[in-house]
């Protein structure tokens, strides 16, 4: 089975390094190169429009079996890269997170909105990826549609952003 590696890049330069990537490492030993994408909506020309932002801003990702192959490819890239790892050990992702992102995005790797609605003092998720991560809210921004998560990633607990439209409070 192959892992998944988180890969430190330059932030704003995600996909781009995606591609840089896809170029020039072979195939056979770079399964993939992905950054997760959330969706999430954005009002402006008096409108609101759906929009993608990196999950983790800052990082991709691979999908390999072959990771010192790889961290001797990407020698080769202009763009600055870094494996995440302890000292000179790559550590892949754990099951558990790579399952959760299993879970929560699709073939594209975007996470799509969730909707909910309040009710007292607590968020009822009725739909979307935030129904598999139920207790680990910490904010939500009812103005910008979207919420705070705490989640388990790369071994230590991360805030990231996710689209959430909250319907109605009661």
């Amino acid at each position: 089975m192959d892992n998944w590696y988180a890969v430190q890049v330059m932030t704003g330069k995600e996909e781009e390094t995606c591609v840089a990537c896809k170029r020039v490492i072979d195939p056979q030993v770079l399964k993939d190169c992905f950054t997760p994408k959330y969706e999430r909506m954005k009002r402006y020309r008096g409108a609101w429009h759906k929009e993608e932002r990196p999950m983790f801003p800052g990082y991709i990702f691979f999908v390999t079996n072959q990771i010192e192959e790889i961290h001797f490819e990407q020698k080769r890239l202009p763009q600055l890269t870094k494996i995440l790892g302890i000292g000179a050990e790559f550590i892949p992702l754990s099951e558990k997170e790579v399952e959760l992102l299993s879970k929560i995005e699709d073939e594209r790797h975007l996470i799509k909105m969730s909707e909910g609605y309040i009710e007292g003092d607590q968020i009822i998720i009725t739909s979307g990826p935030m129904q598999e991560m139920g207790g680990t809210i910490k904010k939500i921004d009812r103005h910008k549609r979207i919420a705070t998560i705490q989640m388990e990633m790369f071994g230590r607990k991360m805030d990231v952003v996710m689209g959430l439209e909250v319907v109605k409070k009661i």
